[in-house]
């Protein structure tokens, strides 16, 4: 058995006798990546000689709290100092930060040991890990399919087991899609409850950091970590960070659970439509109710979001110009020439194609009728959410229309791209916390994914539903076969 198939509360409690020491476990992870990379492909950097002497030095330390010593996973557009950091573009790919993003300082107070730099769609621009300048990542499941994007390497480096835990960002479903695709629990925070100071950004209003674990437990745990107020974030919540854990009490009698049925209709494939009926009936089994309601405005979220997050990308990447860091082109005859041949060359397609779009939105004569009126889209959206949560406790749907896809299958079709974020979209669009979890397999093996969506800053009341309906299965205890 892996070490890293036992929860954080049981690897604590074994560090904290000494019958585990935290070189066991840096071993344990970069063995298993020595084992399985070649076929799953999710790191971009490893950081093997600063890990194995931290953790020699932790070896020495009495484990304080929960997080001590355990290996971690970053994604690639999370700061690092001295540690390289691309977010998977070629004109970032010399790069290598001088500070530390917020959530990366905080852990680093807890003492995890950080393993390396994770695999990601460019600049977090895509949903299946194949728009990386450097590699396509695969799901451990099968890797003949994608893991999921942007996080598609948070997501398949837990699913392998070759780390404990990752975070990953979450712009419009990047953290629960592949981890719905990999079997694996994924959260995407309220927008506020953790800083995104250091995350490079790709759409400012919607990016979130959040935790990708095996539990429902060890997510908790993380997102307690790298929650609360930061005066380097002006958008982070002021707010007092609730014991996450402590919320995991396994009860959800009298819950009350809302089921869109936009969240079940059209496009939605049969098996992930069944593995959510499915789980309600567990969940209702375990004293909680459902009924169905709508929320009529999603069915235009898609196109406010792309409109949205292309309109905040324009104007975000817009300082990659090669003049004070990363990729700079060789054959440039003046200054702005020099921005344009570095962009062309610097850029994919993937991130040229939303660049293009948002100049396009936000440019006179359109401004109006595309950005200005996304943004009454996206009011209304939130709202649809808040009348929802005025009675109900939760709102449940499938995380993915349908499980993971192949490799190469929709990379030159964007519009289908862009589909398979339609049930993760809205939840950024209004800033709500949801998480995705595993409840089911699909006929060829695949993993399908269940999405609970909470009230603002109530990751609590998440958690507990998570928590309960994991408890009374079994889809968590199941690993892939590499």
């Amino acid at each position: 058995m892996s070490l890293f198939e036992q929860k954080v509360s049981e690897l604590h409690e074994r560090l904290h006798k000494k019958d585990l020491a935290v070189s066991d476990l840096v071993e344990e992870s970069y063995q298993r990546i020595g084992q399985v990379e070649d076929q799953v492909k999710a790191f971009l950097t490893l950081d093997e000689e600063k890990a194995r002497e931290q953790a020699k030095q932790l070896d020495d330390k009495q484990a304080g709290n929960p997080l001590f010593g355990l290996p971690i996973g970053i994604k690639d557009n999370i700061v690092t100092q001295n540690l390289r950091t691309t977010c998977a573009s070629k004109i970032l790919e010399n790069f290598d930060p001088i500070y530390d993003a917020t959530v990366v300082q905080k852990l680093k107070e807890k003492e995890t040991v950080t393993i390396g730099k994770l695999n990601m769609d460019e600049f977090a621009m895509g949903s299946s890990n194949e728009n990386s300048a450097f590699q396509a990542t695969r799901n451990p499941w099968n890797t003949d399919y994608v893991p999921g994007g942007s996080s598609g390497g948070s997501a398949a480096s837990v699913a392998a087991g070759e780390v404990l835990f990752s975070l990953g960002s979450d712009t419009g479903g990047s953290i629960r899609q592949p981890a719905a695709y990999c079997g694996v629990v994924g959260l995407k925070p309220t927008y506020g409850r953790v800083s995104r100071f250091g995350l490079v950004a790709f759409a400012s209003s919607l990016d979130q950091i959040g935790p990708v674990t095996r539990t429902v437990e060890d997510n908790a745990y993380l997102l307690e970590a790298i929650s609360g107020a930061d005066q380097m974030d002006s958008t982070s919540a002021n707010l007092d960070v609730p014991s996450f854990v402590q919320s995991l009490s396994g009860d959800v009698r009298g819950l009350k659970i809302a089921v869109p049925k936009e969240y079940l209709g059209e496009g939605v494939g049969e098996e992930a439509k069944n593995s959510v009926l499915a789980a309600l009936k567990v969940l209702e089994g375990l004293g909680a109710e459902w009924e169905e309601v709508s929320l009529p405005y999603s069915k235009y979220a898609l196109a406010a979001y792309y409109l949205l997050s292309s309109s905040e990308a324009s104007a975000n990447l817009a300082r990659f110009d090669g003049v004070r860091y990363g990729y700079r082109t060789d054959n440039a005859e003046n200054l702005i020439d020099m921005y344009k041949q570095t962009r062309a060359e610097g850029f994919g397609a993937e991130v040229k194609r939303r660049i293009m779009l948002g100049t396009f939105s936000l440019s006179s004569g359109y401004y109006d009728a595309y950005y200005k009126k996304a943004q009454k889209v996206r009011t209304l959206i939130k709202k649809d959410f808040e009348d929802v949560f005025q009675k109900y406790d939760v709102i449940i749907g499938p995380t993915t229309p349908t499980p993971a896809f192949k490799i190469g299958e929709k990379v030159d079709d964007p519009l289908t791209m862009y589909a398979n974020d339609i049930l993760t979209i809205p939840m950024n669009l209004a800033g709500v916390p949801a998480i995705s979890i595993p409840c089911g397999f699909s006929k060829d093996g695949l993993p399908l994914g269940l999405q609970i969506i909470g009230k603002h800053f109530d990751e609590s009341t998440v958690y507990r539903t998570a928590h309960a309906f994991e408890q009374a299965t079994n889809y968590h205890k199941q690993f892939p076969k590499l």
